[in-house]
Order: structure tokens, then C-alpha cells, then sequence
């Protein structure tokens, strides 16, 4: 379980800086820049990263995880302290929702709600990309209770329940995984424990048949870009196949490249991700006092958490 709960850790930071310097760029220019799997070169750094920098899908990931472990469980209104702490400390990226709601000046368990009334609109993958860390902590806990904790912290900074649903999903999929099953045959197990209201949606991305050729929403919403990580685990048959393909989609590239290496990282073990991509890896925190954390302190982080 350690080597995989590892995977799922190490394995989303490295999707996340590896799709980085290709957010918002067309379909494909990944393999057009790297055609050959394996020869190297990959993080490559662009857009403002450099190589093997990871953005705020995993630095907000790090704090989840440093809050579950140093509250001895989830204390949503630490973890909500350590957002506005990151936000306030200037990241080079931070979503636009994610950024008004931690900003706002509203107390913890009203700002994310307030926002939802205000504009409507809530169900970016801005809580979904940062789960892989409390879906390692809460995985030996049951479907029940890992479930119900993706909903919670999603909803420090997403009201709409549709980013609660997939934030849930994923932390389902990882605790099958870490347990020794099949996290793409469980799935209809697991869509009949999506609330009502967002089942279908969640039905139509995680079909079997789906491409995200069909997406009818940009990835950087919650459903496509998990149907999407879900596609390219399915599609392949390695970490490093499936985070190519992710990258390779476009678009919110980062954070689809980070849930699908979450994933792909808990189905096949942090062996399985390629060291000269995990070398170059550095996740900085700003806010934080200068921290920059390295692979050793990923690993670190990630044993602790799979308690």
C-alpha cells in the first residue's frame, strides 16, 4: 500500500508540473513536441514554470495534507487558515474563484457558500486537484467516511455540490486502488453514491465509451476533467502513458495531468513514474516563509499520510 499510496502523491505533483508549461495550449502540442515516450527532456519548463516546478495544484495539496497530519484529522477551519495564508503570499497561480473566496474576508464555513449565491457559478476542478493527498490520509477509513471528507474540504472553497461529487469520486477511486482493486471496475459501484442531482453528469464522463473529444464543458470544469483522467487511465497501460495523454488533451492541462496521475500513480506505484521526471520536481509554497519542497520531502509526506 505504501509504494502506491506514494504513486498517488508523487505521481499528481509530477503530472502537475509536467502539463504546466502546455496549459491552455491546443491538442497535442505535447507529442508534437515529444513524440517518442522515454527519450527524455520532458519537463521542460514554459509559461512561466520552471522545469519540474509545480503550480497550486499541488502546493494546495501539500497543505491539505500537512493539515490532516498536524491536526491529527481534518479540522476544516485549519485547513481554510493555511489557504488564505498560500493566497495571501502571492502564488504564480491561483484560480479565480479559489482566489475570491479565500480573499474575501468571510469566515470559513460561509465564504465558499456566499460566493456560490453570488455568482452561480462553482464547479471548477480547483478543489478536485488538489485531492490526491486526503484521499491517501482517508483511504484506510471506508467509503464512507473518504467520501464524505472529499465532499467537506471541497466545499471550503467550491459550493456547488458538483465539485463535491468529483472530489468524492476521486477519493473513492484511490481507496479501491490502495486496497488492491479495480478503481475502473468499482466505478458504477461508485456513481450510485453520487448525490442524485449530479449522478447523470458523472455517468456521462466515466462511461466507458466516452472520449473527451465529447466534452461538452472545458476541462478546467470538475466532470470532464475527472472523466478525462479517468479516459486516460483507462486508454493506457502505464503512468507514463497516461499523463502523456492527459497533457496531450490541452487545455487545463496541469490540473487534468495532476488527477490523472494521482490516479495513475495509485494503480501503479511510485516505481512506475519515470525518475527524470520526479528529479527536476520542486513544489514551492508561497506564504510559507520561502519552503520549496523536493521529491524526498513528497515521499516523506506521503508515507505519513498513509497511516
Amino acid at each position: 500500500m505504501t509504494s502506491h499510496a506514494i504513486g498517488a502523491v508523487l505521481g499528481s505533483a509530477v503530472g502537475d508540473a509536467l502539463g504546466a508549461p502546455f496549459e491552455f495550449g491546443p491538442e497535442g502540442a505535447f507529442s508534437a513536441r515529444f513524440p517518442k515516450a522515454g527519450v527524455g527532456g520532458e519537463m521542460c519548463g514554459g509559461g512561466g514554470w520552471d522545469p519540474g516546478e509545480a503550480t497550486d495544484d499541488t502546493q494546495m495539496a501539500v497543505l491539505v495534507g500537512e493539515s490532516l497530519l498536524e491536526c491529527g484529522g481534518l479540522e476544516l477551519a485549519d485547513m481554510f487558515r493555511r489557504f488564505q495564508r498560500w493566497a495571501a503570499g502571492d502564488p504564480k497561480d491561483i484560480g479565480l474563484q479559489t482566489e475570491d473566496v479565500l480573499t474575501s474576508g468571510e469566515p470559513w464555513d460561509f465564504a465558499a457558500a456566499l460566493h456560490f449565491q453570488v455568482n452561480l457559478r462553482a464547479a471548477g476542478n480547483g478543489a478536485l486537484m488538489r485531492a490526491a493527498t486526503s484521499a491517501v490520509y482517508f483511504a484506510g477509513d471506508g467509503t464512507e467516511a473518504t467520501m464524505d471528507a472529499g465532499r467537506r474540504i471541497a466545499a471550503l472553497t467550491h459550493g456547488d455540490r458538483a465539485a463535491w461529487e468529483g472530489t468524492a469520486l476521486f477519493h473513492e477511486l484511490v481507496r479501491v486502488t490502495l486496497a488492491g482493486g479495480d478503481p475502473l471496475a468499482t466505478l458504477p459501484d461508485a456513481l450510485d453514491l453520487v448525490h442524485s442531482d449530479h449522478r447523470e453528469r458523472y455517468a456521462v464522463v466515466l462511461a466507458p465509451d466516452w472520449h473527451p473529444d465529447q466534452a461538452t464543458e472545458f476541462n478546467g470544469a470538475v466532470w470532464p476533467c475527472l472523466g478525462s483522467a479517468v479516459w486516460a487511465l483507462r486508454a493506457t497501460d502505464s503512468y507514463e502513458g497516461a499523463v502523456r495523454a492527459a497533457v496531450d488533451l490541452g487545455g487545463d492541462t496541469d490540473t487534468v495531468a495532476a488527477v490523472t496521475g494521482g490516479l495513475a500513480g495509485a494503480v501503479y506505484g511510485v516505481g512506475a513514474i519515470p525518475e527524470r521526471w520526479v528529479e527536476p520536481l520542486h513544489v514551492p509554497l508561497p506564504g510559507f516563509d520561502g519552503r520549496v519542497l523536493r521529491a524526498a520531502e513528497l515521499v516523506d509526506l506521503a508515507e505519513r499520510l498513509a497511516r
